[in-house]
């Protein structure tokens, strides 16, 4: 039996609280990094309630505190978060065609890369709620914890902060590593990013690129050379 879009909703709350949890250990260094660039503990907060990606405030942030101009800002800003638009192209192909135009749009407000990790996770079509009850529990743990780090400022030690967002890399991993280890192709893949990643973070050549422009790069390339080798079926995504 099918389940209810209040049950999927229920599902997607159990599964974004880790996810907040996360979410809220790495926020705390955003907000320092926010206090640090002059903004108030409610400016921060309503910045990670609306963004929602820690490259793209961290990036925002550091050019506030340099006094950079709005165009500037908001060009690093498309070009940190552009990522973004791959997950949710990716995630538009798992939901039922009659999906409406409003549940869309608010799945678009918060792929982030956990709750696009979750999503895609999904077996079969996506019922949209369960994204919902994710960003539920997700969102307030970016909030709050950018709303303490802009409180407490400085007050919490350098090491503690760095360790406490580690977690948060080990969720992450828990998303694709249960479907590494039930598909070769998968499992394959992963190990190629993972080299990939590193040869184009120490190589030379691209040295210039940013972090964001580095992983759209290697998301495509990846992502074509994946689907170009190993298509998958028209109805691997069948409800």
């Amino acid at each position: 039996m099918p389940l209810t879009h209040k049950q999927w909703y229920y599902k997607g709350l159990k599964d974004g609280i880790p996810i907040g949890l996360g979410y809220f250990a790495v926020a705390l260094a955003m907000g320092i990094a926010a206090r640090n660039a002059g903004l108030t503990a409610i400016q921060a907060t309503v910045t990670s309630l609306l963004i929602n990606a820690s490259a793209g405030q961290y990036v925002g942030f550091t050019l506030l505190a340099a006094r950079a101009g709005l165009l500037e800002v908001a060009l690093m800003e498309a070009v940190s978060n552009a990522r973004y638009l791959l997950m949710s192209c990716a995630l538009s192909q798992k939901l039922p065609t009659d999906t409406p135009l409003w549940q869309r749009l608010v799945l678009g407000f918060d792929i982030t890369d956990e709750v696009f990790g979750v999503s895609i996770s999904v077996p079969g079509k996506l019922d949209p709620y369960y994204t919902f009850g994710a960003m539920t529990t997700s969102i307030p743990g970016w909030a709050l914890g950018t709303f303490l780090g802009v409180v407490l400022g400085n007050a919490l030690p350098a090491a503690l902060v760095s360790a406490l967002g580690v977690g948060l890399y080990g969720m992450f991993m828990a998303v694709f590593v249960p479907a590494a280890r039930k598909d070769p192709v998968v499992l394959g893949l992963v190990a190629v990013s993972f080299a990939a990643s590193y040869l184009v973070e120490t190589l030379p050549l691209f040295a210039a690129l940013s972090a964001g422009a580095r992983i759209i790069l290697l998301t495509v390339t990846l992502s074509l050379a994946a689907a170009i080798l190993f298509p998958v079926k028209e109805d691997a995504y069948a409800a």
